[in-house]
């Protein structure tokens, strides 16, 4: 794995807290006590059309306590950085990622995100393969608009 979950993590962690939001950025592992907090954005790294299993372990442990809770989920894959014909991949792996969610969690919004690899975290082939089908790097703008709504829905409450 490059990371790519947590850097968008940290990065949405940090656009929260230029709007003036208490944040608290840590993988779900080291969450101890889900109960000090007034909402969640939680995410996880995609693998096979669904969430890895500690992060859905997370929400299955804490369910009680989530949906409770304000709670925005995104979902860090690669169907959000495809283009053209397998762009349609995106919008039919989106569903299937919540649908494969633990429970009935109750959620405001749910964004799959293209990672951020970079180009040089790639081999030559799959550079080739990746311009190829048309894909582009990360999306930062995008994930600064979802961002953005979480903002905007957490200030109507």
């Amino acid at each position: 794995m490059n990371g790519s979950t947590r850097e968008i993590a940290e990065h949405i962690g940090a656009r929260l807290a230029e709007a003036g939001v208490t944040v608290d950025v840590r993988p779900v592992t080291r969450v101890d006590r889900a109960d000090g907090h007034d909402g969640f954005v939680l995410g996880s790294a995609v693998h096979h059309q669904a969430w890895l299993p500690a992060a859905k372990d997370f929400v299955r442990r804490n369910s009680p306590l989530l949906c409770l809770r304000p709670v925005w989920l995104f979902s860090v894959g690669m169907p959000g950085a495809l283009r053209g014909p397998w762009k349609t991949l995106a919008r039919k792996e989106e569903p299937l990622i919540a649908q494969g969610l633990p429970g009935q969690l109750p959620y405001r919004s749910h964004r799959l995100m293209s990672g951020v690899i970079t180009r040089d975290q790639l081999p030559f082939t799959g550079r080739v393969l990746f311009r190829l089908m048309g894909c582009r790097y990360g999306e930062w703008a995008a994930i600064d608009a979802w961002t953005d709504r979480v903002v905007g829905d957490l200030r109507r409450g």
